[in-house]
């Protein structure tokens, strides 16, 4: 994934006529791990790749190629595809297949830090949700009330209650969560949460 991203960083950049330096200047990265980064010789922090896509004026989403269907049973971490970039700060891993279960749909979400004054509307749907955060500080809205979920902490409510989460820091949130039953269209789900595709 690495080397795809770096090809596209390049694609970019020199489409828009920019040298390293001057992509250096606007990213507060090194022209020399920039070079390496291009060439898919290293690897890009979300933050870093959200830095570059600001400097080039797209969106995140740019950078990862559409999901494909998984049949396999077993998905290994090295296997892990980005499904859905929301909002250019809710990043989507799907963690199951697509084949055998039809009750759960798991995600490992990244979110980078909420830098607006955008209101965060509660929303509700059918079914269930957990979430357990893996790093980070989550913000959660359940009922008109606001929780922050530290790593280690979880959350499993019904979905018909009004809800919502977010980043209110500076540094990336990682989450495990599973949706119940299977989320068929991430996309419309999304729309609810008031996260823009």
């Amino acid at each position: 994934m690495g080397q795809e991203i770096g090809e596209k960083i390049k694609e970019l950049r020199l489409s828009q006529k920019m040298t390293l330096k001057q992509l250096s200047e606007k990213t507060d990265l090194s022209i020399g791990y920039l070079s390496q980064l291009e060439r898919g010789l290293t690897s890009v922090a979300i933050s870093s790749l959200k830095s570059i896509a600001n400097a080039f004026s797209v969106d995140l989403s740019f950078f990862f190629d559409p999901p494909v269907a998984n049949e396999n049973r077993i998905l290994r971490s090295f296997e892990h595809k980005v499904s859905l970039v929301a909002n250019s700060r809710f990043i989507y891993s799907n963690l199951g297949n697509d084949m055998e279960c039809e009750n759960i749909s798991p995600f490992m979400i990244t979110i980078l830090p909420n830098h607006t004054n955008e209101e965060l509307v509660p929303y509700s749907h059918s079914g269930e949700e957990f979430v357990y955060v893996l790093e980070g500080i989550l913000t959660v809205f359940v009922d008109n009330e606001r929780y922050e979920l530290y790593p280690g902490d979880s959350i499993h409510i019904r979905s018909e209650l009004k809800h919502n989460w977010d980043n209110h820091t500076s540094k990336l949130v990682k989450i495990l969560c599973t949706y119940s039953p299977k989320i068929l269209d991430l996309r419309e789900n999304l729309k609810q949460k008031n996260h823009n595709i």
